[in-house]
């Protein structure tokens, strides 16, 4: 199943399912131009892996790391599918980054590999926007990864078994394809990175891990509309605009 949150027209949010262009809710139907389509899940925090495809990282001539470079983006920078995301005033490098993001279902600490998958509620899709004027300068990313809207997430949560070993992950911009890939290309895997990631950190129910992005990062400009596809799940649409 793929599970949505939305708002339906009188107000209320709702946990439903998605339908491709309509969404239901205890036997009630909306067209998605009906509804506002929320984030699938409220994360307390979002942590994003660096450099886990070798060809994004030769891109950025930068080494492959040797455990997984882990960063965090807070939830002001969540973003729904159909926002539109703007960019920081006066930055003239701000790129897309598609990646499979997961969704944690339970609180969880110290978890081994061979038991990851018992944490995870299901994958949703997440373009980590990245202000690179700042962030090739800092050390922290503060301000080139977590400003307001950075991390648009959804539309859908969709159930593990959605989601192929092998499955394709691309970036359109205007129509044209920017990143096409696999997971398969995934350096450290996520059992890998569930259990490294709760080595250090207590994951909460909503929290977000997004695994990284492969090769064909580009830019970002004003009016510019992002969709990101991953197989198994679908697809995450935003608009850009900048000040």
């Amino acid at each position: 199943m793929h599970h949505v949150r939305f708002r339906d027209p009188a107000g209320a949010v709702r946990q439903g399912e998605w339908h491709g262009n309509s969404v239901s809710f205890c036997g009630d139907t909306y067209d998605l131009g009906e509804v506002d389509v929320l984030p699938p899940c409220e994360p307390t925090k979002i942590i994003c892996i660096g450099r886990n495809y070798a060809k994004h990282a030769e891109e950025r001539d930068e080494e492959v790391p040797d455990r997984p470079l882990l960063f965090l983006k807070t939830p002001n920078t969540v973003a729904s599918h159909g926002d539109t995301v703007t960019l920081p005033a006066g930055k003239e490098n701000v790129e897309h980054e598609a990646e499979l993001a997961v969704v944690i279902g339970e609180q969880c600490r110290n978890v081994a590999p061979e038991d990851a998958e018992d944490v995870v509620a299901g994958y949703t899709i997440m373009n980590d926007v990245s202000n690179r004027d700042d962030q090739d300068i800092e050390s922290n990313w503060v301000r080139g990864k977590a400003f307001d809207g950075a991390a648009p997430l959804g539309p859908v949560l969709a159930d593990p078994e959605h989601l192929p070993d092998d499955a394709g992950i691309s970036l359109r911009v205007n129509g044209e394809t920017r990143q096409d890939s696999s997971i398969e290309h995934l350096i450290f895997s996520i059992p890998e990175l569930i259990a490294e990631i709760t080595t250090y950190l207590t994951l909460e129910p909503g929290d977000v891990i997004s695994t990284g992005t492969p090769e064909g990062v580009g830019p970002l400009v004003d009016g510019d509309h992002v969709e990101v596809e991953i197989e198994g799940v679908g697809v995450l649409e935003h608009d850009v605009r900048q000040d």
